[in-house]
Formats: structure tokens, sequence, C-alpha cells
């Protein structure tokens, strides 16, 4: 392989790209947009949860419990109503997702030592949705009835009743529960492998469509130094890009970044690498642009953004799905960002990714070179 050659093919595919500045604007722009849309748009914090209020007691005890819900940010408190039908029409309407029915003799049961009950009508449409607030309403009335009986054992035997654990709550990483903090790196991971992909799909079938495949044809440029030139003219882009998204995600998002910025340019570099010989590679199997561009979309957005772990927990998935995920490059890409990110974490821990990344990128790149070899001869 001729550095010269392998040169040459580089500034001629790099002054394509910023000839076609309509492009060139676009892939600068999509990740800009992407993170801009995605990152508000994929919010999977459930917090003020609608909810209507039917108070048959109109007691202090009924109020008392009312102003607990309207005190947490988990819930937000739409009205009161009368009857049960009010309830039934919100939840059909979609205005609210929550009912609680408390009880005309709630008071009387509560002081007279039963046990007093309310009830929960929960709209079950969405089920993630529905458990995560069955899970608020569970936690805060069993806080508030320990509280009630406390204060009921107080009053009889003159002292207050100690609890014999006191559990100590400390989250890592995430102190504040936030899905964006979650969402945004896994996002960059994901959108970079379908722009990279993408980008680079059309290059080859590019070149057969205008007819320019023959004078490359006519020059003594080898299979591999026009693969690895047209990835180093797009690579530029392409960490452009990420930079641009991960400057989004820090200063736009407020992500943290725990990590160390030269681990995370090394592996996105890597990654880069392998994303872009798998659009060249794709791309010398089309041998048109609209099947480049589609056999892209198809091959990188659907696993990146369902089967990478962005989404949706891996270890969720049915066991065959989970053998699946083990060939998605951004499924290790993904592990990599958050865990620079968020937990800070370098190539001690994560030296299995980078070793999967860097043989991906690897035999990707053999196959892109043997493949258009075969469309060269």
């Amino acid at each position: 392989m001729s550095f010269r050659r392998t040169r040459a093919m580089f500034e001629k595919e790099f002054r394509h790209i910023l000839r076609d500045s309509r492009s060139l604007i676009m892939a600068l722009f999509l990740p800009l947009f992407q993170m801009l849309l995605f990152g508000y748009a994929l919010n999977l914090d459930v917090d003020r949860i609608p909810t209507l209020i039917y108070d048959g007691d109109h007691s202090n005890d009924s109020r008392a419990l009312i102003e607990r819900f309207r005190g947490s940010r988990f819930f937000e408190i739409e009205g009161f109503t009368n009857s049960y039908a009010d309830i039934e029409k919100g939840i059909d309407k979609s205005k609210v997702l929550l009912g609680i029915v408390i009880p005309r003799n709630y008071s009387q049961r509560l002081n007279g030592g039963g046990k007093a009950n309310i009830q929960i009508l929960l709209d079950g449409s969405d089920s993630n949705t529905a458990s995560i607030a069955l899970s608020y309403v569970e936690g805060l009335v069993q806080t508030y009835a320990l509280q009630i009986r406390s204060q009921g054992q107080e009053r009889k035997a003159g002292m207050p009743m100690v609890s014999p654990v006191d559990s100590r709550v400390r989250i890592w990483y995430n102190s504040t529960l936030e899905s964006t903090n979650y969402i945004v790196p896994g996002l960059i991971a994901a959108m970079m492998m379908v722009i990279a992909a993408l980008l680079t799909s059309l290059t080859v079938a590019r070149e057969w469509e205008m007819g320019t495949m023959e004078q490359l044809l006519s020059t003594p440029v080898h299979a591999g130094e026009i693969v690895l030139g047209k990835m180093l003219a797009f690579f530029v882009v392409g960490v452009a890009d990420t930079t641009i998204a991960v400057l989004v995600g820090i200063f736009v998002y407020g992500v943290p970044f725990r990590g160390n910025v030269f681990f995370l340019a090394f592996t996105t570099m890597i990654f880069l690498t392998g994303a872009f010989f798998w659009g060249i590679l794709v791309s010398a199997v089309a041998r048109t642009q609209l099947f480049a561009f589609q056999l892209g979309l198809v091959t990188t957005f659907l696993p990146s953004f369902l089967l990478s772990g962005f989404l949706y927990a891996i270890e969720n998935m049915p066991m065959p799905i989970q053998v699946i995920t083990h060939v998605v490059p951004a499924r290790y890409f993904v592990t990599i960002v958050r865990g620079i990110f968020l937990k800070g974490i370098g190539l001690r821990l994560l030296w299995g990714q980078v070793l999967f990344l860097v043989g991906f990128s690897l035999v990707v790149f053999w196959a892109a070179e043997r493949k258009m070899r075969q469309k060269l001869a």
C-alpha cells in the first residue's frame, strides 16, 4: 500500500466533500439537530403525574394525605371530583394518569385503630409509566402510614418509636436520577454510528453512477488505498460531528463529564474508523445510491437505537436477541461513552469494549478492501 496514492485519494475525496457545500452543511448540522431533538424528546423521567382526587371524607386526615401528594414532585394534582365518572372520563381522555379515591370512613377507621383503605385508579395503557407511577404512590402511602403509626405509638407509650434499621441511601454517578444524564451519552454513540455509515455508504455507489469509477480503474491506485483514502476524508467530518455532539451534551444538557478527554478521543477515533469502513463496505456491495442508502440505514439505525442498550436494557431482552447484540458495535461504544461521562472509568475497565472495536474495524476494512478489489476486477 502506497502512502502517496492513499493521500491522493484522501485529497480527491476531501475536495469533493468541500465542493458539495449543501451536503457538508447537512453533515455538520445533523448531529446538532439530532442531539437537540432526541435529547429533549427522549425523556424517561416519570414525574408530575397528572392526578385527580376524589375525597369522600373531607376530614383533616384526608387533607393531610392530599397534602402529601401535593408536596411531592412526582404528582401534579389536576383537580378534585365527587364521582368516579369524572376520574374515568379523565383517564379515557388521557387528561389524568392517576385517580386517588379516599372513602367516607377514612378518618374514622384511621383514628379507630383499624385499617384505613384508599383506592388507586391507574391508566395502564403505558405499562412502564403505570408501574413507575404505582411504585411512587405505594412508596408515598407506606411512608405516610409509618409516620401515622409512629405518632400513634408515641401517643400511647409517651415516647417516640425508633426504627431498628436506619438505611442511608447514596446514589452514585447520577445522584439526581435524571434520565438525560443516561440518554445523552448513549445518544452520542448511537447517532454517530448512523451518521458515519450513512456519510460513506453513498461514496462508492456514487462513483459508479457518475462514471468516475472507470477513471479510478485506469490509475495504479489499489483497492485498499481507495478504501482507506475515502475513509480518512470522511473521518475528518466525523470527528467534527462527534465534537459538536459532545459539546452539546456537556454545555446544553449539563451532562457531567468525569472521565479523560484523551481516552474519549482515542476510543471515538477507533469507533468512527469502523463505522466509516462499514459504510464503504455497504457502498461497495450496492451499485446504486438508493440501495446503498437503504442498506446503510437498515444495518445501522435499527441496531444502534434498539440493540445497543441505548434505550432498552440488554439484560431485559430475550436471550436470542441478547446474543445478536454482541455483534452490534454501537453496544460497545455506548458502554464506553457512558462509562467515561458518568463514571470516569478508563482502559483498565473498558479494554474489552475497545478491543472489540479494534477488531471490528480491522475485519470490516478487510471485507471492504476485498469487495472493492472484486469490483475493480
